[in-house]
């Protein structure tokens, strides 16, 4: 199956009600303790997140290590206005910044970032490259980056039995959504090509479960 991009940009009220809504726990969780794992050695490491959302997996982080500084980051002003409001009810303030961002252009200077992370972002970038670019040039060079996505299936058939499986409880716009995103996604060998060019091929790239893949890494050795 080609991929079939998918918009950029999710910035309506109804866009980022029905995400924040999805139940994306599991997974959420799973990235959260990827990513907290990669900076244990580190006193304050300083974090971003690239295409955060809603700023689910920051507060998932926040809330099981102290000493945490993140600055994270979306194009879509409704995704940051609903982000703001979970830090907000969290009582995070202090510790994750919410701003909005673009993920081919980040303000931020060379280098600056102990992690950088990005959860379901990659696959809406028409040419992910740029983002891939941005991180590698952002983090550190002994930092870490954890990346993970949704990877294309075979055919559409295949991408809706997922939907099917992975997403029953699910109204059917966000039935559809999810499918929109599988069709958009990239395969891992696609990834591996990606990172390569980016400058981020020392990552490890894998499946972490049977619609997701994973490429993540200390950099620097």
């Amino acid at each position: 199956m080609e991929r079939v991009l998918e918009p950029e940009v999710m910035d309506t009220v109804a866009d980022a009600t029905e995400y924040d809504a999805m139940d994306f726990d599991e997974p959420n969780l799973r990235f959260a303790l990827a990513a907290l794992a990669l900076i244990e050695p580190r006193a304050s490491p300083e974090i971003l997140d690239v295409g955060t959302g809603t700023a689910r997996i920051p507060i998932l982080m926040a809330e099981r290590r102290a000493g945490l500084s993140i600055v994270a980051a979306d194009l879509a002003r409704e995704m940051i206005r609903l982000g703001e409001e979970n830090v907000a009810r969290a009582g995070l303030r202090e510790v994750i910044r919410l701003q909005v961002m673009d993920a081919k252009r980040l303000r931020s200077e060379d280098r600056r970032y102990d992690l950088v992370m990005c959860n379901s972002t990659i696959h809406h970038l028409p040419d992910p490259i740029a983002g891939l670019r941005e991180i590698a040039r952002v983090v550190k060079s002994d930092g870490s980056v954890i990346i993970r996505d949704l990877a294309r299936p075979a055919s559409t058939s295949d991408a809706w039995a997922i939907v099917k499986r992975a997403a029953a409880g699910e109204s059917p716009r966000q039935q559809q959504l999810f499918f929109d995103s599988l069709c958009a996604a990239l395969t891992p060998a696609e990834v591996e090509r990606a990172l390569e060019q980016a400058g981020l091929g020392a990552l490890q790239v894998s499946m972490v479960s049977d619609r997701h893949w994973s490429a993540e890494g200390r950099l620097g050795g």
